[in-house]
């Protein structure tokens, strides 16, 4: 029988992997594992990696079983959604992933400078509209530098053409450096175990012909990111879970 949201509420106050703190509680009280994930939660000096916006936890706790010398943390402000992969987890018995549920918005006042590896964006809504809600944006960038180790990588994997066009502009205006871009991760002709990971909802938009675009880079050391000034091409149809994409005629 499928578990309503109050139950599913429930089970993650109670679940030893899941921990919540979001906005409205952030400025109430000092956040307790700041600079000390690794000591205090996960009790190793492992690297640590954050999926962003991560939804159901499906890439989280795929990462974590290929990865198990890398302590992952999924962070999303639904805790309905998050509860099928902190169930998995633990059902599994992988000791080296939890779920944060707090607004990405605060991220870099729950992690100390340098505590954090690596950061994966799977998958985000590309806010059109709005270049300060882009998970890419010069906005967000600053909050990641300010928890990120000096070699530390930034991953975005995404259906939509807009989101990757606008960060490829966004690494060139503030030249960071690009690791890896790939138009279509699932055409390439020898597949990355860790890219090849296929989420429900990516699986199904693969069905509809829609490639899946990826691009990893480094943050620079500067003191200012700059938003880049160009025009893109908008996002023409309808994703999962979001609503309706704007046309190239509602573009301001």
């Amino acid at each position: 029988m499928a578990k309503g949201k109050l139950q599913k509420f429930a089970d993650m106050r109670s679940y030893p992997n899941v921990v919540e703190h979001p906005y409205s509680v952030a400025d109430d009280m000092e956040f307790a594992l700041k600079g000390c994930w690794g000591r205090d939660f996960f009790k190793n000096n492992n690297p640590i990696v954050l999926e962003l916006g991560c939804g159901r936890g499906e890439y989280t706790v795929a990462l974590a079983r290929r990865c198990p010398d890398k302590n992952f943390i999924g962070v999303d402000i639904k805790g309905a959604r998050m509860w099928s992969g902190a169930t998995e987890a633990i059902a599994d018995g992988l000791h080296n992933v939890a779920f944060l549920r707090t607004n990405i918005e605060i991220i870099d006042r729950l992690f100390a400078a340098g505590e954090v590896s690596e950061i994966w964006l799977t998958f985000p809504d590309p806010q059109m509209k709005k270049a300060t809600k882009r998970l890419t944006s010069s906005l967000f960038l600053q909050r990641y530098r300010n928890i990120l180790s000096s070699d530390a990588v930034v991953h975005l994997k995404t259906d939509s053409n807009f989101l990757f066009t606008y960060t490829k502009y966004i690494t060139k205006v503030n030249n960071l450096q690009v690791l890896q871009c790939i138009d279509n991760v699932h055409a390439q002709e020898t597949p990355d175990e860790i890219l090849s990971i296929r989420t429900y909802y990516e699986s199904q938009w693969i069905e509809r012909g829609i490639d899946i675009k990826y691009i990893s880079f480094r943050l620079s050391q500067c003191n200012v990111f700059n938003e880049p000034d160009v025009e893109i091409e908008l996002d023409e149809y309808r994703s999962y879970n979001r609503s309706k994409r704007s046309s190239l005629q509602t573009r301001k």
